[in-house]
């Protein structure tokens, strides 16, 4: 008897391409803590509303440690699929690093390691061209990679600080639609004498410098303030981290 072939009822489902959003990889590089809650000894960290502030923004925050010895500062090596760099706040610069001794008691947790890794990573991205935005210590790290120095102690700290503060220039390039923000500052270090490559682009009420545009192939600002205090409140701060993240995806 013929046996005649049965209707095949299963008909594979062919999946529909869509086109694959992958986010910049931006990279932080961790500080050092002594102790966490959730370690409960020595940590290494980034501050969660930073890395909420890239998310937000479209990046994927990637943290770095700090590593001493040719590996550890082989970054061309180590930032293979990065497409940014954001250089965080954090504790104070050793002055032995632009040439003096310190000089104030309020000078904390100093960290050679540290700082070598901040000095070797800026200057790196930079001359890499991978986009690079500082802020807080990392503006004063990388003033200090490029040749300037800092005041080790303000005579009235910027700390739980909030103040406006206007660009004088460049705010389009910071995807901002406001050259005015709320700038939310919380260090008691600054910048003293400002390092060759860096056009000083805003200023604190003070006369304190507050925004740069350091010279780089790729875009590359610092700020002093913290843009992640309140990204999700004061819309060009969002802005910034926004132009950032976007500028990475350009660069990749």
């Amino acid at each position: 008897m013929e046996v005649k072939p049965t209707t095949n009822w299963f008909r594979p489902v062919v999946p529909v391409e869509r086109p694959l959003m992958v986010r910049p990889r931006i990279a932080i590089l961790a500080r050092f803590a002594e102790s966490t809650s959730a370690t409960r000894y020595a940590a290494i960290v980034t501050a969660r509303r930073l890395a909420d502030a890239v998310w937000a923004a479209g990046g994927e925050p990637l943290t770095m440690i700090a590593a001493a010895g040719p590996a550890g500062t082989d970054w061309a090596e180590r930032l293979r699929g990065i497409d940014g760099v954001l250089m965080p706040g954090g504790a104070d610069v050793n002055p032995s690093a632009y040439g003096q001794s310190i000089a104030s008691e309020h000078v904390y947790d100093v960290d050679d390691l540290a700082d070598d890794a901040d000095i070797s990573l800026v200057r790196y991205a930079l001359s890499a061209g991978i986009p690079v935005l500082a802020i807080c210590r990392g503006l004063q790290i990388t003033n200090v990679a490029l040749g300037g120095t800092l005041i080790q102690h303000m005579d009235a700290p910027h700390q739980h600080h909030v103040a406006p503060v206007t660009l004088d220039s460049h705010a389009d390039e910071l995807g901002l639609t406001s050259a005015t923000l709320e700038a939310s500052c919380y260090h008691h270090q600054m910048i003293d004498t400002v390092a060759p490559g860096l056009e000083v682009i805003g200023r604190s009420a003070e006369g304190y410098v507050e925004a740069v545009k350091i010279d780089a192939p790729a875009w590359a600002f610092g700020v002093q303030w913290h843009p992640e205090d309140n990204y999700d409140t004061n819309r060009p701060q969002a802005e910034l981290f926004e132009r950032f993240v976007a500028e990475a995806a350009r660069a990749r």
